[in-house]
């Protein structure tokens, strides 16, 4: 399939020139354009390889939102908006509670990011699944939805979030906004809209609200504020559709319009991404799973730290320093030296190379409030010396670390395992899944929540795969 061989990581650094440059290119109809694609694209014409990673996508997005269901964030989320909600119309991955379809979405959206062990579409760093998967399915719990429908608007909205974020990256990334709430709102309204129906017209609105809701800025790294972000594109994208969907109008050409979306919030607008082989050329094939709760710009480092750990059977004691070459990007996104609590361990390069070394892992787990303050893991941290290193790719690393008794190992990574070079397979989603989703619902629970998500072209009702995922009262 076009563009999907060597992809990597690499796009995430834009440093050249030329990503710098202001790109402005068949901007006449973006809007129509995309939206004319959405309301007639078939589930029948999805190649059999984007149905597989969208199945794929479903089931890594249900495993991560079951697996923060029960944070400190979520739990405030429920109890701050309870109050608020409307009729117990949908209902939460791992909770008994039931919100009305917005708060639901919402609140689901902030689970599957909470442990920033998501979904990631590399070339611009977007979480796809939590934005659409959130939206549609509170909206499949209130309107009969089959399997083959859910399936066909999740792969849309996630082709929709993942090109209009092509067209800006990453220049909008750059200047601090957050990619997964921004583009995620249009993936949300897109496909919600699908399975609402909507027309050619009410489409176009529905990106047009969408266009008017950008959310999330980068700024928010590190806090419960970051989660925020895909749970509230997920709930505005919904809200867009809605009122599309009963005629209340946005501009023909809110994305592509000289005051509109991409001109206001980027300097890079390179339209093609978008529109360019709609239907030919799958975003949506190239999405990734994380093998570990955390940015991705950390997932080299912990790959080598673990590998180095498990050839060597090393342990803390014998480690004198742990040098790294890394990527710019690694120091800008995750210079936390001293993180104080387990969101913050996500965005400190320093204790993720330390906890992978003590612990061999760097699940979800290993950046909890206890692993960010346990003192064998802080005297390690302070040994870990990473320097940036321009020559470094995004998706490399080149570890050294010297030991003890004289001995220096080294590695080097080119490509981290989670990544289109070395995918996750099936199995490895599985366990991860069964990890995430431990001690929050039962064993015999999580094996009918997976094998509605591997099935999930053969249900009768996708609102199916929420009553398997949810925690009896």
């Amino acid at each position: 399939m076009a563009g999907a061989a060597g992809l990597s990581l690499a796009a995430l650094s834009g440093t050249s020139a030329a990503a710098a440059e202001a790109v402005s290119s068949d901007s006449k109809d973006v809007t129509k354009t995309l939206a004319r694609y959405l309301v007639n694209a078939r589930y029948e014409d999805l190649p059999e390889n984007v149905r597989k990673e969208g199945v794929r996508t479903l089931l890594n997005y249900v495993g991560v939102a079951i697996g923060g269901s029960h944070h400190e964030t979520v739990d405030i989320a429920v109890s701050a908006l309870s109050p608020f909600s409307g009729p117990p119309q949908a209902g939460l991955f791992g909770r008994s509670e039931r919100f009305d379809i917005m708060t639901a979405a919402f609140v689901n959206g902030v689970s599957s990011h909470i442990f920033d062990y998501d979904d990631t579409h590399l070339k611009t760093i977007i979480h796809p699944g939590g934005p659409v998967i959130s939206a549609i399915l509170a909206l499949a719990e209130m309107k009969p939805v089959n399997g083959r429908d859910f399936l066909n608007a999740l792969v849309l909205g996630v082709e929709t979030e993942c090109r209009i974020g092509n067209a800006v990256y990453p220049n909008h990334y750059d200047v601090g906004w957050h990619i997964t709430g921004t583009a995620g709102v249009f993936g949300a309204a897109a496909a919600a809209g699908r399975l609402m129906g909507l027309t050619e017209q009410q489409m176009v609105w529905a990106l047009g609200l969408a266009a008017s809701q950008p959310v999330g800025l980068r700024e928010s790294f590190g806090s419960m504020n970051k989660s925020f972000n895909p749970g509230r594109a997920a709930a505005d994208g919904l809200f867009a559709a809605i009122l599309a969907s009963k005629n209340f109008t946005s501009s023909d050409g809110m994305i592509e319009a000289k005051r509109g979306w991409a001109n206001t919030i980027s300097t890079k607008q390179d339209y093609r991404e978008i529109t360019g082989e709609l239907g030919q050329r799958y975003e949506a094939a190239l999405n990734t799973y994380k093998p570990f709760a955390c940015g991705i710009v950390l997932h080299p480092a912990i790959d080598a730290a673990i590998q180095l750990r498990d050839e060597n059977k090393l342990t803390a004691a014998q480690v004198k320093s742990i040098d790294m070459k890394v990527n710019p990007l690694v120091l800008e996104l995750t210079g936390k030296k001293t993180p104080k609590e387990g969101l913050e361990g996500k965005f400190s390069v320093y204790h993720a190379v330390a906890v992978a070394l003590i612990e061999g892992a760097g699940g979800e787990k290993q950046f909890s409030d206890r692993a960010v303050r346990d003192p064998a893991i802080i005297a390690l941290r302070g040994k870990v010396n990473p320097v940036i290193d321009p020559a470094i790719k995004p998706e490399q690393v080149e570890m050294s670390i010297a030991l003890a008794d004289g001995r220096v190992l080294t590695k080097r990574i080119e490509h981290a395992i989670g990544s289109l070079e070395r995918p996750m397979s099936n199995a490895d989603l599985e366990r991860k899944f069964r990890d995430l989703a431990d001690g929050i619902i039962p064993a015999q629970q999580i094996a009918t929540v997976m094998e509605r998500c591997w099935n999930v072209e053969t249900l009768a009702s996708a609102a199916d795969i929420v009553a398997a995922g949810r925690k009896a009262a």
